[in-house]
C-alpha cells in the first residue's frame, strides 16, 4: 500500500508539473514561440554567416595565390631584358609595386576574412619594400591586433624591423620580448630571442646580447637556434 502510494504520489508531483508547464506554456503561447522564433533566427544567422565567411575566404584564397605568383617572380639581372613567356621584373621595388596593389585590393575587398587578413600583411611588407615605411605600418599594425595569432605574430615580427630600421629600439624590442613570452607555430621562442639578440649586438649592448644566447643554448641545447647562439657568442668574444 505505501509502495503504491508513493508511486501515485511520484505520478500525481510528475502530472502536476506537466499540467502547470504546458498551461503556462498556452497561457504564454505567444511569448515562446517569438523565443523560439528567436533562438531559430540567430541560429540560421550564425550558420549562414559562417558559410558565407568560409565562402569568401575561399574567393580571397584563390585571388590571393595569384597576388603571391607575382610576389614569387623573379628577379632579373641588371641589363637582362624580359621575356614574354616569364614574369619577371627589374627590381624588388618593381616587384613590390606590381604586387602591392594586388595585395590591397583583396585585403580591402575581403577584410574579414583569415585570407584578407593575410592580404593585408603583404601589403604592408611589400609597401616596406617601397620605402613607405609610414603605410606599411598602419597596415601591419591593422594585423597585429587581429584574432589570427598565427598572421599576428608574423606582422608583429614585420613591425619591430620597421621600428628597428627607423631608429624606435625601445618599440622593436618590447615587440621582441612579447614574441618570445607568447610564441606561435609562425613566429617560435628561439627566433624573437636571436633577433633580439641580435639587436641588441648592433645597439652595441653585448651583454644582453650574451645573456640571450646563453638563455637559447640553456633552454634546447641539441637545437640549430643554440647552434646559432653558439657562434654568436663565439663571435662576441
Amino acid at each position: 500500500m505505501r509502495s503504491y502510494t508513493r508511486h501515485q504520489l511520484k505520478q500525481d508531483s510528475f502530472r502536476t508539473s506537466t499540467t502547470e508547464t504546458i498551461s503556462w506554456a498556452v497561457e504564454h503561447r505567444s511569448k515562446v514561440t517569438a523565443a523560439v522564433v528567436a533562438v531559430v533566427v540567430v541560429l540560421a544567422v550564425l550558420i549562414g554567416g559562417w558559410a558565407f565567411i568560409n565562402y569568401r575566404d575561399q574567393q580571397a584564397s584563390s585571388e590571393l595565390a595569384g597576388a603571391m605568383q607575382k610576389y614569387d617572380a623573379p628577379i632579373r639581372p641588371a641589363g637582362t631584358p624580359a621575356s614574354p613567356e616569364m614574369l619577371s621584373f627589374g627590381s624588388i621595388q618593381e616587384r613590390a609595386q606590381a604586387a602591392s596593389a594586388d595585395f590591397t585590393h583583396i585585403a580591402n575587398k575581403y577584410s574579414f576574412t583569415q585570407s584578407g587578413r593575410v592580404a593585408r600583411y603583404f601589403a604592408g611588407v611589400t609597401l616596406h619594400e617601397m620605402g613607405d615605411n609610414t603605410g606599411a605600418e598602419k597596415d601591419l599594425q591593422d594585423v597585429a591586433g587581429s584574432r589570427y595569432q598565427e598572421i599576428a605574430s608574423l606582422a608583429k615580427l614585420a613591425l619591430a624591423s620597421i621600428y628597428h630600421d627607423t631608429n624606435r629600439d625601445p618599440q622593436a624590442i618590447e615587440i621582441y620580448k612579447q614574441l618570445a613570452d607568447h610564441p606561435t607555430l609562425s613566429v617560435g621562442k628561439s627566433t624573437a630571442q636571436f633577433l633580439l639578440a641580435s639587436l641588441y649586438e648592433e645597439a652595441n649592448q653585448p651583454d644582453q646580447a650574451r645573456k640571450l644566447y646563453q638563455q637559447m643554448q640553456k633552454e634546447n641545447p641539441s637545437s640549430p637556434a643554440a647552434q646559432m647562439a653558439g657562434q654568436r657568442l663565439q663571435a662576441l668574444k
